[in-house]
Formats: C-alpha cells, sequence, structure tokens
C-alpha cells in the first residue's frame, strides 16, 4: 500500500468526526435561537418590577414569565435530542450563558412570588433539565444564576425607595445576607465562580447601605410591619 493510501486511510474518519461535530454545532445554535427568544421575553417581562411595586403588576408578571418558561422547557427537550450521549461538556459552552441567566429568572420568580431561595431540584424543573438523559442542570450554572440574582435584587431594593416601598428593602436585605452566608460556607475553587463570588460582597454593601439610609430618614417600617 503506498504512503498516499496509507494517509487517506487515516485521515479520511478524522474528517467525517469534524463534519459531524460541525453539523451537531449548527443544530444545537438553531435550537439555542428557540430558547433565547423566549429568554429575552422573560427578561424584559420581569423588568417591571424597576418601574412599579404595584403587587398585582408584578404578580401578573410573574405568571407571564412562567408561561414563557414552557418555551424554554420545549427548547431543551429538543437540545436533549440532538447532543451526544456522554457529551455534554464537549458542547455545553453553547447554552451555558443562557442556562445561568434562566437560573438567574427562575430564581428571580420565585423570590418575588413565595419570598425564598429556589433550590437546584426545583429551578431544573422549571427549565426542564430534569430527569434528561443527555442534559443536566449543572452547579456551576445554578449557582451562577443565584449570584446574578443578588445583583439584581440590590438594583430593586433601590428602586423600590423611588417607588414608595420601604418594607422590599428590608425583606431584600435579610435574603441577600443569608444567601451571602450560603455561598460563605463554600470553599470555592473555581476561578469564574470565585470570581462572581467576590462581587457579591458589593450587592450586600449596596442594600445595607438603603437600608441604613431609611434608618436615618426615619422611614424603617415597624418590626409587624415588614414583608417577610
Amino acid at each position: 500500500m503506498s504512503s498516499d493510501n496509507i494517509l487517506e486511510n487515516i485521515f479520511t474518519p478524522f474528517q467525517e468526526c469534524i463534519n459531524n461535530e460541525q453539523d451537531v454545532r449548527e443544530e444545537i445554535r438553531n435550537i439555542m435561537k428557540d430558547i433565547e427568544k423566549p429568554l429575552r421575553e422573560i427578561v424584559t417581562t420581569l423588568q417591571i418590577i424597576h418601574r412599579t411595586h404595584n403587587g398585582e403588576e408584578i404578580s401578573a408578571a410573574c405568571f407571564a414569565a412562567r408561561e414563557l418558561f414552557e418555551s424554554v422547557r420545549a427548547g431543551y427537550e429538543k437540545l436533549d435530542g440532538v447532543v451526544p450521549a456522554g457529551q455534554y461538556y464537549r458542547y455545553n459552552d453553547h447554552w451555558r450563558f443562557a442556562t445561568q441567566r434562566l437560573c438567574f429568572l427562575a430564581a428571580l420568580i420565585i423570590f418575588l412570588e413565595k419570598g425564598f431561595l429556589v433550590d437546584k431540584e426545583t429551578t431544573a424543573q422549571i427549565l426542564g433539565l430534569h430527569e434528561k438523559s443527555r442534559l443536566h442542570l449543572d452547579l456551576e450554572d445554578y449557582l451562577m444564576g443565584l449570584l446574578n440574582l443578588a445583583t439584581e435584587l440590590s438594583r430593586f431594593a433601590v428602586n423600590s425607595v423611588t417607588y414608595g416601598d420601604y418594607n422590599r428593602p428590608l425583606q431584600i436585605s435579610k435574603f441577600v445576607a443569608e444567601l451571602n452566608a450560603g455561598f460563605r460556607l463554600l470553599n470555592l475553587k473555581n476561578d469564574s465562580l470565585r470570581k462572581r463570588f467576590d462581587a457579591l460582597k458589593y450587592d450586600v454593601k449596596k442594600i445595607e447601605e438603603v437600608v441604613y439610609d431609611l434608618s436615618l430618614r426615619g422611614l424603617v417600617p415597624n418590626r409587624g410591619e415588614v414583608v417577610e
């Protein structure tokens, strides 16, 4: 057998692998467009919290956002059928950022509706990433979502005061302080997660300053009036 034939026999299968991988990535990118569209709509819908403190309007926005998550779950269902078995981490760069954003949005909805921190399992159910054969909710994506939530809530605390809601910053302060305490229990080694966690202290400080300013101005509600 000639050297040319030997090289062809060796390298031809490589090109087939490359072509197959490119096809998979292209299909994933197309599916991600179907997931990112409702993601943007959910973000837009929940921005109402920075424009009003009307409870009914915020509840309606949460309900609308939950309906949009139906499209997100459908997208992840299709994605689960496209990602090759056992190759989650080979392709997850395509959906990592979107998943982190969706974790944050799911956590924000639960906070607005219930006032507590959503757990990882419930978040996976909201996104449609539970009981999948090839996809799962990565712990890092869930934690990144919670850190993004803290930043959004620091902004929410400031805007709540602007609209005359003095209970909300106290609720947010307690919630984010507990979230910060939870993260401090972790020995974070991951660089990106560690850097993002380092920024949490600034969110905590910003919220504490809002509460402190309310206290100085005599606007802190009586303990019995604070919304938990």
